[in-house]
């Protein structure tokens, strides 16, 4: 597993906008672990879906 050090969606490794796999490759998790997560945490009550919608504007798209 690889680290990055910038937080950036990947082009090759999307589902719907490639911020969970940024989010995975970010601290070296699996991005089908990130994904799990992520729809676990939308049964518990919080803004996760904003904060998704807030990443997908934010975080630039990997260059490579």
């Amino acid at each position: 597993m690889t680290t990055t050090t910038t937080l950036s969606r990947p082009r090759n490794n999307r589902v719907i906008a490639g911020v969970c796999a940024g989010l995975a490759e970010r601290v070296g998790w699996k991005p089908r672990n990130m994904r799990l997560l992520f729809l676990v945490s939308c049964l518990l009550p919080g803004p996760q879906f904003l904060v998704y919608l807030a990443l997908w504007l934010i975080m630039p798209n990997r260059e490579n």
